[in-house]
């Protein structure tokens, strides 16, 4: 098959962030197709930007043709993002009659907001190509409920056009989240038309980790039960039930030591918040190299996820990367979110418990604590043999593959 992916936020190895269409993309190549990933210059969310000056650019990422549409820069979620949004929209517009030439069988749109299926569907019409449209997050639906939107408000009202465009014309469309299906069916989906296909991981990346920088290998104590956290600082993360969790802890129990890992918005009110509760039994340390990770969670004894429950999107399922990490390096996870599925309960590796109750975390903590050593493992063990099933890229490849065909 011939694939073109159109995603704005696309990335590598080499750039960072976002991973999925480049392991996707890794996978189909090695099975013998082609694919050509189609994405901005610019994105908040990659390590590096390409850097060069035409209105486009190629270069060959691992096998994979990459058209990098040039856009502005941009900083949070102003008009420079929404105009940076729309110059890449302009440009796969330009790339239209290119695209065609190659033929393709299957055109995905999957950038996070919906305006990139118009074009999508365009090329796959003139192509006679399968039109697939891959959901990450539920647009607009997500800024209204995260940002209280108004539904009349004019970009509100230009992504709800694009979505119930999609989902009326889409041969397939791929979701990450499980239980979303409903909801696409009010806005026009067909029957027989959802497919879930979850995040996961990629074995052939995480085969090349480095050793741990010594001087964070340091500052984890080794004689302590680590709780373990590993990823971004931001709201939605809640982190602050962790730290007050472990206020809670350090009046019970001196062997439980919490470790986070990682960065974001939120670091400071976090270290803020770690100062006013004098916790003597935690530590925040600065992101590491995606490559070093796995070593960093090894030295855990358990990992922790905490998410913001506000949101209600939850409901429609969740997802997440961090969550896969955890299962593969066969830790048991304590997990506190409340969402529409729960992969901790699925694969038997850890505990779920409710949102942002920092006493129900510590008990939790405890619990898994006072487990024997045996039974910590079985439920770490329980996660590896899941997510090696059911979500490495090689698997969700060829799902995916069978499911648009």
């Amino acid at each position: 098959m011939r694939i073109i992916i159109l995603n704005h936020y696309a990335g590598s190895s080499y750039h960072g962030m976002e991973y999925r269409p480049y392991y996707l993309a890794k996978e189909w190549i090695k099975l013998g197709h082609t694919v050509t990933i189609i994405a901005a210059s610019q994105s908040h969310i990659r390590t590096k930007n390409p850097e060069f000056s035409a209105k486009a650019a190629k270069e060959n990422i691992d096998g994979i043709n990459y058209i990098w549409i040039k856009t502005r820069k941009y900083d949070g979620n102003g008009i420079k993002r929404i105009l940076n949004m729309f110059d890449y929209l302009c440009g796969l517009y330009r790339l239209i009659p290119e695209l065609v030439k190659t033929k393709p069988n299957a055109v995905i749109a999957s950038s996070t907001y919906p305006l990139d299926n118009y074009p999508a569907y365009k090329i796959a019409k003139k192509s006679d190509a399968k039109y697939i449209y891959e959901v990450h997050d539920l647009w607009p639906l997500s800024p209204m409920e995260i940002g209280e939107y108004s539904k009349y408000h004019p970009f509100i009202m230009i992504m709800q056009w694009a979505e119930n465009f999609a989902y009326r014309r889409v041969d397939k469309v791929v979701s990450i989240l499980p239980c979303a299906e409903e909801h696409m069916k009010e806005h026009g989906l067909g029957e027989g038309k959802f497919v879930h296909i979850s995040n996961g991981i990629s074995l052939e990346e995480l085969s090349k980790t480095e050793p741990l920088d010594d001087t964070i290998k340091r500052l984890i104590p080794k004689d302590k039960f680590i709780v373990g956290y590993t990823g971004t600082f931001g709201m939605a993360n809640s982190l602050n039930t962790i730290l007050e969790a472990a206020s809670i802890i350090q009046k019970q129990n001196v062997d439980i030591f919490f470790v986070l890992i990682g960065k974001g918005p939120e670091k400071d009110s976090l270290i803020a918040l770690q100062n006013k509760l004098a916790l003597q039994n935690c530590i925040i340390l600065d992101a590491i190299p995606k490559n070093q990770v796995q070593r960093a969670i090894a030295l855990f004894s358990i990992c922790a996820i905490a998410w913001n429950n506000k949101p209600s999107l939850y409901r429609f399922g969740i997802s997440p990367n961090k969550l896969f990490d955890y299962m593969y390096a066969g830790k048991p996870i304590i997990q506190a979110i409340e969402a529409g599925n729960d992969i901790v309960r699925d694969a038997t590796c850890g505990l779920t418990v409710a949102p942002k109750s920092p006493q129900v975390m510590a008990d939790a903590i405890i619990q898994l604590y006072n487990m024997p050593n045996s039974e910590r493992d079985r439920l770490g063990n329980n996660g590896k043999q899941y997510v090696l099933k059911n979500n490495t890229f090689e698997v969700l490849a060829k799902i995916f593959l069978e499911k648009i065909q």
